[in-house]
């Protein structure tokens, strides 16, 4: 943790600013529980202005949808507790277990549409009659907070996110470029390994946390939000073109087979990425110069040849892809929208195509229904005063931390802040509030504790604890229009919101708690059974898609293998390469119907092949599998000279390698064809 800086201060002064304004508008408005309104401030304010923001609406909309369903079920259920605690559960079990298939803000909109209704609802079975006016009072205090904490964020010192955006772009591009040279230059620097790729893929994936404030910005940053969904496409895009060309050079070499002109070629694109120049006349020369190089192939080419044309495609891509980002950095750098034509083009939707882990969401879901049934079946046998705290924060708990891979350290540092707001509060309700007469003396005496909570909410690291810490006090003290210290009831409070969180963590580690080795497994078995379906041309139908689709989660993974011991991890080596092959895959999909007859019967047992490949555990290849690949190349090689066959032997290409990059090289048992242009 660094020291605060005055950023720090600025945002708790706001954050405290806004909190007091909701509390004096709950006052003079004269709502039941002016203390949910503060705490809402503190629960939503975020240090971005455009965070703050882009969560604003979907919360509003979130806390009035809870609202409509607890109206409609406590007062029809509530002299049956056992069906209204199951249909609660229920409801809150289905709204996390939607929210979490969505990664974008609109994800708050159901999860605050469940647990609102266990904050409203579990308080207020014991008037059932007045549930519609409890929940419109609710609904107006959650909702007032959110607008308080939107207006000050966006009109006292708004923080744009556009610069930390550009930082944190410099970093990445500068160290994908220093990769792509070593690439380029072929030298085996220390750059170039499995760890330095994903880094690079769990950094793109991150910036999904930028990219949505920023359309919320609302300081003219916003213009250039599609320039930031683009650049991130294209910036995964990245990784697999770099990684084969890569792997393209490294098979030449090793084969006495790089060309001079080539290594030419080579340099003066690693000498074109150190100088930084954007002028599209040199990227221009660059792609001529390529084109000037392609194998001409024929019928029946030799391996070197098929790789040298497979290499000189992705360098293209290369080029275009780079040429793009630099635009598109411009553009986010200016915060003005697109207006050029891409050079590298690819379906619209793939800027869009996000992971979405059923499963996951599915074990969150159970786990928080079982946790509400738990924690009021405590609440009911006992008959405990007070304790419809416990199912209430134990949906709260199990909601905010579901998209951890362990929820349970999480909850139990809620809980530890509900621990140090209760001590807070006990002090605050029962010594210094008394004194206070007026809201003046009221707003002064919150400052220090208020203050200290918005400092450490600005630190990424003491965050949670220090929201935990002044959501839970601000509800332990109750604020309400007359002082009422009842330690009786503050007690009892305070314990059940402990023992409720203690409850998720608990009922969360036996259910819904996984380990980021587990995960980061399970994701790359869900890439293989993309693969598999792409094999059996079901799923994505272009290749750039499922690139997508398998790259995001690339990008999941990669920060959670820290986790993995260093002799546990060699399977991430196959990672990219598995990205490559699917691309290939439904690319090959593709093209084999405009070839001959055998040469797509080849292609047809080569993609059943696969998605048996695909469809088994994760090991060793199948028996026979680079013989069924060598085989299609065989038979595809007769079509080379067709547009479809060559695109089709380069999808050949692509899958071999990434599969076998240690097999021997293909040879061919056709008729061999010398390339002249390899020796040039």
């Amino acid at each position: 943790m660094t020291l605060p800086g005055w950023r720090d201060w600025a945002f708790a002064l706001k954050t405290f600013g806004a909190g007091m304004l909701a509390l004096f508008l709950a006052f003079w408005i004269d709502l039941p529980n002016p203390y949910w309104a503060l705490g809402t401030v503190y629960i939503t304010s975020q240090v971005l202005a455009g965070a703050t923001r882009s969560k604003a609406l979907y919360r509003v909309l979130g806390t009035l949808l809870g609202a409509v369903v607890t109206v409609a079920l406590v007062p029809n259920l509530v002299n049956a507790p056992e069906l209204l605690t199951l249909a609660i559960a229920a409801w809150v079990a289905t709204c996390l277990y939607v929210s979490l298939l969505d990664r974008t803000p609109r994800s708050y909109l159901m999860m605050l549409g469940g647990y609102t209704a266990a904050l409203i609802g579990f308080p207020a079975v014991g008037e059932p009659g007045t549930m519609f006016d409890i929940a419109v009072a609710r609904a107006e205090e959650i909702t007032l907070g959110i607008l308080c904490a939107s207006l000050v964020n966006t009109v006292v010192l708004p923080q744009s996110v556009a610069p930390v955006i550009s930082g944190r772009l410099d970093l990445w591009l500068r160290d994908a470029r220093e990769w792509a040279i070593d690439v380029l230059a072929r030298t085996r620097a220390s750059r170039d390994t499995q760890a330095t790729r994903l880094k690079l893929a769990s950094d793109v994936v991150a910036f999904d946390a930028l990219a949505t404030p920023l359309r919320y910005d609302m300081t003219g940053a916003e213009r250039s939000a599609e320039a930031m969904a683009t650049l991130r496409q294209h910036m995964l895009m990245f990784l697999p073109i770099a990684s084969a060309v890569s792997d393209r050079i490294e098979t030449l070499e090793r084969a006495n087979a790089l060309p001079q002109r080539l290594r030419t070629l080579l340099d003066a694109m690693a000498a074109w990425l150190a100088a930084g120049t954007t002028e599209q006349a040199q990227a221009d020369r660059l792609k001529a110069d390529a084109d000037a190089l392609e194998p001409g192939l024929g019928e029946r080419p030799s391996w070197d040849a098929l790789v040298l044309a497979s290499l000189l495609a992705r360098l293209r891509d290369f080029i275009d892809l780079r040429q793009d980002a630099r635009i598109l950095q411009r553009h986010i750098a200016d915060g003005t929208p697109v207006t050029e034509d891409l050079t590298f083009r690819y379906t619209a939707a793939a800027r869009t195509i996000r992971h979405r882990d059923h499963g996951m969401a599915l074990l969150s879901a159970l786990g928080v229904f079982l946790t509400v049934l738990v924690t009021c079946a405590i609440w009911i046998a006992t008959g405990w005063p007070h304790g419809s705290a416990a199912p209430m924060m134990a949906a709260v708990g199990c909601s905010l931390f579901a998209a951890q891979d362990d929820p349970a350290p999480f909850i139990v540092s809620f809980a530890n802040s509900a621990i140090l707001g209760a001590l807070g509060s006990g002090a605050y309700l029962f010594a210094v509030l008394p004194l206070a007469t007026s809201f003046e003396m009221l707003a002064l005496a919150l400052s220090p504790g208020l203050l200290i909570c918005g400092v450490f909410m600005a630190q990424p690291k003491t965050a949670p604890l220090a929201m935990g810490a002044a959501l839970n006090g601000s509800a332990m003290i109750a604020l309400q229009g007359s002082y009422t210290g009842d330690f009786v009831a503050f007690a009892n409070a305070s314990v059940a919101v402990i023992v409720g969180m203690w409850v998720a963590a608990i009922v969360t580690r036996l259910v819904r708690s996984v380990g980021a080795g587990w995960s980061a497994r399970r994701l790359r078995a869900i890439n293989r059974r993309s693969l598999a379906r792409a094999a059996e041309r079901q799923g994505a139908q272009n290749g750039l898609e499922l690139a997508a689709l398998m790259l995001d989660r690339v990008g999941l993974i990669a920060p959670r293998l820290a986790a993995l011991p260093s002799d546990d991890a060699e399977w991430t080596a196959d990672l990219l390469a598995e990205v490559r092959v699917g691309i290939n895959v439904v690319e090959l999909r593709r093209d084999r119907r405009q070839l001959s007859e055998p040469a797509r019967a080849a292609v047809e047992a080569l993609l059943a092949a696969l998605a048996r490949h695909f469809g088994a555990e994760p090991g060793k290849p199948a028996p026979g599998l680079l013989d069924t690949i060598d085989g299609a190349l065989d038979a595809v090689s007769r079509d080379a000279r067709q547009a479809p066959g060559r695109a089709a032997l380069m999808g050949l290409v692509g899958i071999r390698r990434g599969l076998f990059p240690d097999a021997p090289a293909y040879r061919s048992t056709l008729p061999r064809v010398t390339h002249p242009e390899l020796a040039a």
